[in-house]
């Protein structure tokens, strides 16, 4: 990559591998703060993905790939069968923390197939079969962690021949460096049309109730100098109709075999309204975020989040005392969807045929 996304990956990452343990950023407190957390225990790693000190559905993925490693690296088994029953209770405890970002469980389970590989290979070496295991762990990691980098970049390039040349471009929620652990899937888009000359400002709905829009989108466009005006969530639609809207591009956290994919709660009603006014609606998502098990995304679970976080703001009431839902994700049906773009190419409808076929390609 250039210069800029270089300085980019070092300024704005969400989490790291050191030898002092998991180092996460957290979300929780931008833009107001600059805060990071060192993770010793795989248990606490795994709660502050349920607390959202990460999130992103890619970042999610790299996050429990370090955790699993964690648990491993630091485990106090003496034995394989003690390894591999902790190892169980690992990618157990991983698993029960954010049941929508399907990254989450392409990650275990690429690990379980990775232990299970060096497991039969340790089988007799005692001491020293379990020490390969756990360095061949965080080496994997760590490959996990460069796959994702190198996996945002050519989303990025792909995504950005399908931008305007000049005008705006509206995303929802933040699908940025934040978001992934590499330039982010949408923002990455837009990130490489801006570096390949294109003339972009960003609308960036707010995302309630947790405003990832407002504190981490336009944290991070501002942090690139990339123009972008910030709006309320119900100024989408008025935008769409009026604002000289040239696309818009948004990240994913599960899309299924027939297209219909899972985003932030607000993306299936901007792409309803982008719908109405003819406006390419585009998702960014690495093949990871692909589940082709399932058919259709009425089979996409989606998680439930507390009431709090939408009748509390910043720990203050913001309503009366009353029930209140918190969806933290909806559902955009394929046929909203101009196309899927991927780090291996772009899938278009019938997306059944062409997800299929993108999935089954060998990576570069």
């Amino acid at each position: 990559m250039a210069g800029p996304e270089k300085k980019l990956l070092r300024a704005v990452e969400p989490i790291r591998w050191t030898s002092e343990g998991v180092v996460l950023l957290d979300q929780r407190r931008l833009p107001g703060e600059v805060v990071h957390h060192t993770y010793t225990d795989y248990r606490e790693l795994a709660q502050a993905i349920t607390d959202m000190v990460i999130r992103g559905a890619p970042a999610i993925g790299v996050a429990a790939a370090m955790g699993v490693a964690l648990g491993v690296e630091r485990s106090r088994a003496r034995s394989l069968e003690d390894m591999r029953a902790e190892f169980a209770d690992i990618c157990k405890t991983f698993a029960r923390t954010r049941p929508t970002a399907v990254d989450l469980f392409w990650a275990i389970e690429r690990f379980r197939r990775r232990f299970d590989e060096l497991a039969l290979a340790a089988a007799n070496d005692g001491e020293a079969g379990l020490a390969r295991i756990r360095k061949a762990l965080v080496e994997e990691a760590l490959k996990v962690h460069q796959e994702r980098r190198e996996a945002d970049e050519r989303i990025g390039r792909f995504g950005a021949e399908l931008m305007p040349k000049s005008g705006r471009v509206m995303t929802q929620c933040n699908a940025g460096a934040l978001a992934t652990g590499g330039i982010g899937t949408a923002l990455g888009v837009i990130r490489m049309a801006v570096e390949g000359g294109c003339q972009i400002e960003v609308l960036v709905p707010e995302t309630r109730p947790y405003l990832q829009g407002a504190r981490l989108t336009a944290w991070e466009l501002h942090q690139e100098k990339i123009p972008l005006t910030l709006i309320t969530d119900n100024m989408a639609g008025h935008f769409l109709k009026t604002g000289g809207v040239g696309a818009v591009v948004v990240g994913a956290d599960r899309i299924a075999r027939n297209g219909d994919t899972a985003n932030k709660i607000g993306t299936y009603g901007i792409a309803v309204l982008a719908r109405e006014h003819k406006i390419p609606f585009y998702v960014a998502a690495p093949i990871s975020t692909l589940d082709l098990s399932i058919p259709s995304g009425e089979q996409i679970p989606i998680e439930e989040r507390s009431a709090k976080e939408v009748t509390h703001l910043a720990g203050v009431a913001i309503s009366p005392d009353v029930q209140a839902a918190h969806p933290a994700f909806d559902v955009t049906p394929a046929r909203f969807i101009t196309a899927i773009i991927t780090e291996r190419g772009v899938a278009r409808a019938p997306f059944e045929d062409s997800l299929t076929r993108i999935a089954a390609l060998r990576r570069d």
